[in-house]
């Protein structure tokens, strides 16, 4: 009987007004919640019976929740370093556990970054899972088995010893006197270390081993210039490798000038090589030899050694290296790459964090504390490095905001309150019509 049908329809409205209303309600509720994704009623038809063109049979309405989970939330500022945000596609990689080995756990996917250490430095947001990621060996590079969960582990950022820096390269800018009166006869290696000759020009220069300690190298020239060959300087580089407090000879070459004061590198009597080795005693327990890049400038070009008219000086100079210093903070870039930094200036990555993807991340099954889990419509994930594949990259000081609109809830809001009343209205009027219906009889 179609007014029977009409009040299951109406009951069917009320049922999933309802429903809309719980969606909505949760929404507002976590409107200041870190990476929440809004929910959204979908309503369709349901047909209980095909209409004729002379009967109908009323069916009444079916909810369906629709998760808003690739909808992408206001990027805002934030005062801890290790808080993220990822701004494009992904989600963090999380724990249930603070020990991922241990059983009774679970790997989830959130965008919640509110990340802090906990205890034992190892980060986890405010919903209590814990970030994962690929730890970086010495040489810089991640797990091979990216794809594997087993890979990641927790990053930790606490513990982290002190950093030093070898010296592995010199860039020097220095002007030769080219009106410097030429040394006269055959210069003899080790002659300027041991102050038998005394060098036109001298410049030390601090380098550090490999266990961040200081030492002196010095670069001693002389211009051994001839009637033939006028433009020819002799360098001497040398260090005290033992600790005796006497210098020691590291390399002796020359290095011949153009007449318009630039580098001649094409010239037979240009010998200085743009690497020399320092070989430090045993006794000091440090790497040996130490092997260091010279660059002292191109070839017809005034962008390191010259000879102008001008007095010998030092124009610039670039030495890389450090002094061991202490940890001092944590940095994360757009990459994922978590970094350790050091009070001596110098850094280090620990960690790479991956982002993983969803075909399908509409469909991922909610869990508690604003994180998800794959489904079978959600698609498997994919673990990716940040900025790559389609992964978004990833903001550090910053968290993503709730997708709510506070406005846009209110209305619907209303709409579906006045639905329901209207779904109400179905129900007594169909009873109306019932009561009339029997009082035929009488």
């Amino acid at each position: 009987m179609s007014l029977t049908a009409a009040m299951f329809s109406g009951v069917s409205g009320l049922a999933a007004q309802s429903m809309s209303m719980g969606m909505i309600s949760d929404n507002i509720s976590n409107a200041n919640t870190i990476g929440y994704k809004g929910t959204r009623a979908v309503f369709s038809t349901l047909v209980t019976e095909s209409a004729t063109s002379t009967t109908y049979t009323p069916g009444g309405v079916t909810v369906h929740p629709t998760q808003q989970v690739d909808q992408q939330g206001l990027i805002t500022a934030a005062s801890t370093s290790t808080n993220m945000a990822i701004a494009g596609k992904g989600f963090f990689v999380v724990h249930t556990l603070a020990d991922p080995t241990q059983s009774g756990g679970n790997y989830l996917f959130t965008r919640a970054g509110t990340f802090e250490p906990d205890d034992e430095g190892r980060l986890r947001n405010a919903q209590g899972y814990y970030l994962q990621g690929w730890e970086v060996d010495a040489d810089g590079n991640i797990p091979t088995n990216q794809s594997d969960l087993s890979a990641l582990e927790p990053v930790n950022v606490s513990g982290l010893t002190g950093n030093a820096e070898a010296t592995s390269s010199i860039g020097l800018k220095i002007n030769l006197e080219k009106g410097e009166t030429d040394h006269g006869v055959a210069y003899v290696s080790g002659q300027m270390a041991s102050g038998a000759v005394e060098p036109h020009f001298v410049r030390s220069f601090q380098i550090y081993d490999s266990a961040g300690a200081a030492h002196s190298v010095t670069f001693n020239f002389l211009k051994t210039g001839t009637a033939a060959n006028p433009n020819l300087w002799t360098v001497e580089i040398t260090a005290d490798t033992d600790a005796d407090g006497t210098e020691d000879v590291l390399s002796t070459a020359t290095v011949e000038f153009n007449t318009d004061g630039t580098l001649d590198l094409d010239s037979a009597d240009t010998t200085l090589a743009n690497t020399f080795n320092i070989p430090w005693d045993a006794s000091l327990g440090i790497t040996t030899p130490q092997a260091i890049s010279l660059d002292f400038g191109s070839n017809d070009q005034s962008d390191g050694f010259t000879s102008f008219a001008g007095p010998s000086e030092l124009v610039s100079s670039e030495v890389n290296g450090a002094l061991f210093g202490s940890f001092n903070s944590v940095f994360i870039d757009e990459e994922g790459n978590v970094i350790a930094k050091f009070d001596n200036g110098t850094s280090r990555y620990i960690y790479k964090i991956p982002v993983a993807t969803f075909p399908n991340p509409n469909e991922m099954t909610n869990q508690d504390g604003n994180a998800y889990d794959e489904s079978p419509e959600s698609g498997t994930f994919t673990l990716r490095e940040a900025t790559l594949g389609g992964a978004g990259k990833i903001i550090s000081s910053a968290t993503e905001a709730s997708t709510v609109d506070i406005a846009e809830e209110f209305t619907r809001m209303i709409v579906t309150q006045r639905s329901y009343s209207a779904a109400s209205k179905i129900i007594t009027t169909a009873d109306e019509m019932l009561e009339e219906l029997i009082r035929i009889k009488r």
